[in-house]
């Protein structure tokens, strides 16, 4: 992950400098602004490979600059919160944002929450560049859906669904095992690549917006357990 270009949009001086020494210190290069008008134009300008945005600044806040970000590129998103309110994670990650961290952070956490998506998403590249992995099948069908893991792309009724790199990682592990329930711990740990506990509001939402896509009964919830992919 040398050269790894990050944004970062924080309003807080303090914050933005301490944060942007503590990645610059593990080698990546970081692009700070206090903006959300001036990240959106920095998105644009400097291409980054991860936007790291705070939920509250001022010009365009973090939740609306994700959201115009999801618009234009898949590049991964981190939302930044000073509170841990659902509301506040809830509209990060229905905004199109792949995880969020909760200030204060520690300095060391943060550099590992951004390497993990950093490492599912080149995994999606490659794969995507690539074709699916040794062993893996072809296309896949339940009902009107069809996952092509060569071509990683996804049809419902035959039209093209447009996914995120982390809802078609989603997509595919439930595909691997349809009709088996698989735990919101197992998917934080395979999907967002945790070795950690995590919070399971990031499967919840990224479920809700993968049903959208899909169909709502396409995969069920079984309380108390976790979720399966109806075949």
């Amino acid at each position: 992950m040398a050269d790894t270009h990050v944004l970062f949009v924080e309003d807080d001086d303090v914050i933005r400098e301490a944060t942007q020494l503590a990645l610059e210190r593990v080698g990546f290069t970081v692009t700070a602004v206090a903006d959300g008008l001036e990240g959106l134009a920095a998105f644009r300008s400097r291409k980054p490979d991860i936007a790291l945005l705070d939920v509250m600044v001022p010009g365009l806040d973090g939740v609306s600059l994700c959201r115009r970000v999801r618009d234009e590129s898949m590049v991964p998103v981190v939302m930044v919160s000073a509170r841990a309110d659902s509301i506040d994670v809830v509209l990060g990650l229905e905004a199109g944002a792949d995880d969020y961290v909760t200030k204060p952070f520690d300095g060391a956490v943060l550099v590992a929450r951004i390497r993990a998506v950093l490492r599912r998403f080149d995994h999606a590249r490659t794969v995507a560049a690539g074709g699916a992995e040794e062993g893996e099948p072809g296309p896949l069908r339940f009902g009107d859906l069809e996952v092509d893991t060569e071509g990683m792309e996804v049809r419902r009724d035959g039209k093209p669904v447009p996914l995120t790199p982390t809802e078609m990682r989603l997509l595919l592990e439930f595909s691997t095992a349809p009709g088996t329930v698989l735990s919101r711990d197992r998917l934080l740990e395979r999907v967002w690549d945790y070795d950690w506990g995590g919070d399971t509001r990031v499967v919840d939402v990224h479920v809700q917006r993968l049903r959208g896509k899909i169909g709502q009964r396409r995969i069920e919830t079984v309380r108390g357990f976790g979720y399966k992919l109806r075949g």
